[in-house]
């Protein structure tokens, strides 16, 4: 399980190799995102609050990168932070996202990435319930539910 000493070395140290490496170039991936999931996973943007369509899902399945289909977090680890975003207490797997050191809007915070295509899905914070105390805050433009009942790519 990861804890925020993990995520903090992650970003000091460098991040568990992905499992495999998506890239494409800004052309490519405006073929395939929309505008808003492309200003969002690509440009480092964030979705308006309360406006994501995962918000208030709690289907079972996994959530994947929208860019290239890794899955990211699991349904079993989702829980309402209240903080207008969908809320995730661990990644599904160590490697599958990388940590950046964030120093935007005058703030310092942890960057989430897809650890396969660099696509921007949130910010980390050490805030989260027990027992990791982390709170993955994402974007539900930078990710979508693959439920048990749909087939993989």
């Amino acid at each position: 399980m990861l804890t925020w000493k993990d995520v903090i070395e992650f970003t000091i140290k460098g991040n568990p190799k992905p499992d495999r490496r998506v890239e494409k170039t800004e052309t490519e991936w405006k073929a395939i995102l929309t505008p808003e999931q492309f200003r969002v996973t690509r440009k480092a943007g964030t979705e308006a609050p309360h406006s994501g369509a995962l918000c208030s899902r709690y289907d079972s399945g996994k959530y994947n990168c929208v860019c290239c289909n890794t899955p990211l977090f699991d349904s079993t680890i989702k829980f309402n932070s209240g903080t207008s975003w969908p809320s995730f207490s661990q990644p599904i797997k160590k490697n599958a996202v990388k940590y950046r050191r964030d120093n935007s809007f005058g703030m310092i915070r942890v960057e989430v990435q897809c650890n396969t295509c660099d696509a921007h899905q949130g910010h980390v914070f050490p805030d989260g319930p027990e027992p990791s105390g982390l709170r993955y805050c994402i974007n539900s433009e930078s990710m979508f539910l693959q439920t048990e009942d749909m087939q993989t790519n």
